[in-house]
């Protein structure tokens, strides 16, 4: 233990981090900033190249930090395992995603773990950062790291510690947000914190993986289920013939026990609308339904249906129909003034309109194309692709209605408004409520 605590203090030991996307690249990148040489892992050639050239992919990373760090070999990437031969160090981001029945695969990290014991060493630390289900680390990870017949807590150092990427947050980011981690013993706890504590402003111990596992589940639940709430609000809202932002507005004046979460179309990105499932599916094991978080994922999953139903009756009011309908989306990343499609249910909402007969256009400046499918399978020849469109008088007034799916501060509302016929506003992006040619969620 003392010898990988010195390699820390005079920065010589050499740390790898496998998974380069929104998580492990912020990561890499911090640990540079403090002077250690990293090594990223991405099974991504692509990524690899750029990362060597020191070209940045995710936005949340410095561009001229990152190229300065890879000139001055800080960071390198390879997409060979092999390097972890000559790592002390090792930090596990790789996609946790679920499968097409809604349940967790833990195939890259099953991947990662097989490449790891090919190598693993005396003195090394390994911290799983991927979110997944309370007990993947002591019984995904760590039964087979010990058939090598080292022993956890002595010889190698095995923690759980959830990543709390925001993406596109400008105040918090990897320094300053809070780090909870759990070791598998209690010396592994401790080296996790003597490592993290190096890089990060504040590290949060809890008594085991299981713990920690669960904390970030917990702080994904938790959003789940109160954007579930207001998104049922808001449908109930609409029925009453109430406005829900003036609703969720004047709640949020209480002082105390209310927190204002606000509905949309629907749930995206890595972590709210994958997680809570994470939970749900470990405890059928015990027998036991979480009906919470499978009412939340009810509601949260039909918001793109309901969405596409709205679309429908707006234009039902001026006598026109969903097929042949001229249909612009105004943004279809996951949240604002980010490029992550990630589980974004916009895409849905595309697929279901062009199912529908709907001419749908889209503009986003953050994408400029994607792929969208008819029948929601995955991507394949029968994809439709499509480009994102120049946001003009002349598209707006060529439109039958105009869709505010994402709410980016890039986009003129009022010359939304001003050359749209018609604008359902699925985000509060507008707040002009007089306006008839106005729709709200």
């Amino acid at each position: 233990m003392n010898n990988i605590k010195k390699l820390i203090d005079d920065k010589s030991v050499k740390i790898a981090v496998i998974g380069l996307g929104y998580v492990g690249l912020p990561l890499a990148v911090e640990f540079a900033k403090n002077g250690y040489y990293v090594t990223g892992i991405e099974i991504d050639p692509k990524k690899v190249d750029n990362i060597n050239k020191g070209i940045n992919y995710i936005k949340d990373v410095d561009d001229n930090i990152l190229k300065k760090l890879v000139e001055n070999r800080y960071i390198k990437a390879t997409t060979d395992y092999s390097a972890i031969k000559d790592i002390d160090i090792i930090s596990i981001c790789v996609p946790t995603p679920l499968n097409k029945t809604k349940e967790p695969d833990v195939s890259y990290i099953v991947n990662v773990r097989d490449k790891i014991v090919k190598y693993l060493h005396k003195d090394m630390i390994i911290i799983l950062e991927s979110t997944t289900y309370p007990g993947t680390t002591d019984e995904v990870l760590l039964p087979y790291f010990e058939n090598t017949g080292l022993v956890v807590g002595k010889d190698f150092y095995l923690l759980f510690s959830p990543e709390r990427i925001d993406p596109g947050n400008p105040f918090y980011h990897t320094k300053n947000t809070p780090k909870v981690i759990g070791g598998v013993t209690k010396q592994c706890t401790e080296m996790g914190f003597y490592l993290y504590s190096k890089i990060i402003d504040t590290i949060i111990p809890v008594s085991s993986t299981r713990s920690a596992e669960t904390v970030k589940i917990l702080e994904n639940t938790y959003r789940s289920i109160n954007i579930g709430l207001v998104n049922e609000i808001a449908i109930m809202c609409n029925k009453l013939g109430i406005d829900v932002w003036e609703v969720i507005d004047a709640a949020s004046t209480k002082p105390f026990g209310f927190h204002a979460f606000y509905p949309g179309p629907g749930l995206g990105g890595h972590c709210i609308p994958i997680d809570p499932l994470y939970l749900s599916w470990k405890m059928k094991a015990f027998n036991y339904n979480a009906k919470f978080i499978s009412l939340a994922d009810e509601i949260n999953s039909n918001m793109p249906n309901y969405i596409v139903y709205r679309i429908t009756e707006i234009l039902n009011c001026i006598e026109k129909s969903v097929n042949k309908a001229k249909i612009l989306i105004i943004g279809v990343t996951y949240k604002k003034d980010i490029d992550d499609l990630r589980e974004s249910p916009v895409i849905d909402i595309i697929s279901d309109l062009i199912f529908k007969g709907a001419n749908v256009s889209y503009n986003d400046p953050y994408i400029n194309d994607l792929y969208v499918v008819k029948d929601h399978s995955e991507i394949n020849k029968d994809s439709i692709y499509m480009k994102s469109k120049e946001l003009s008088k002349e598209l707006l007034k060529g439109t039958d209605i105009t869709i505010i799916t994402t709410d980016h501060s890039l986009y003129d509302y009022k010359f939304i408004v001003q050359h749209s016929k018609l604008v359902f506003d699925t985000r509060n992006a507008i707040k002009d409520r007089n306006n008839e040619k106005i729709y709200t969620l």
